[in-house]
């Protein structure tokens, strides 16, 4: 049920050793296909990483983010890579960027579903990562996640509750 892997979601960190499977990753990654987008365009592409060294020369990237020593960790690293004329614009709002959101949302739900842990990372050198994994000029990478299974399960966070958050027929 969807709603559970909702509540389950975590942003995990650590992983283990433990590889993922060919099958568990066609899960995620079709999960990701049906994902929708604007006017149904798809303008996503998806880097799947498993070599290590390609991974850690990410991390050198990352740096600092605390999400560096994750792509380390988990067998797999996901890329999302958008081609942004792929998408609508109104009122100067590009929506490449929620489509790709979609889409991460999509993977990472199921990913939870069948056990595996993810985190969102949007911060990151866009131009140096680039240059590591070979993205043509015209995508932007919007996001990435590493894929493994949890080494640790970070515990549940609070969450506003609705009356703080939902405005009925006026704010």
């Amino acid at each position: 049920m969807a709603t559970e892997a909702i509540r389950k979601r975590r942003s995990v960190r650590k992983y283990e050793e433990t590889g993922v499977g060919d099958e568990q990753l066609r899960e995620v990654l079709e999960a990701a296909r049906y994902a929708p987008s604007w006017a149904n365009k798809q303008g996503w592409q998806l880097m799947v990483v498993r070599d290590a060294e390609i991974r850690n020369r990410v991390a050198e990237v990352l740096d600092k983010n605390p999400a560096a020593r994750a792509i380390t960790q988990a067998p797999v690293l996901l890329v999302v890579c958008m081609d942004p004329t792929a998408s609508g614009v109104q009122k100067d709002k590009e929506y490449y960027m929620a489509d790709a959101g979609i889409l991460m949302d999509h993977l990472m739900l199921e990913a939870a579903e069948i056990g595996l842990g993810t985190v969102f990372i949007g911060s990151f050198d866009e131009d140096r990562i680039r240059e590591v994994l070979g993205v043509p000029e015209e995508y932007r990478i919007v996001a990435m996640s590493p894929l493994g299974y949890p080494a640790k399960m970070p515990g549940e966070r609070p969450r506003n509750e609705l009356e703080d958050m939902v405005h009925w027929e006026k704010w």
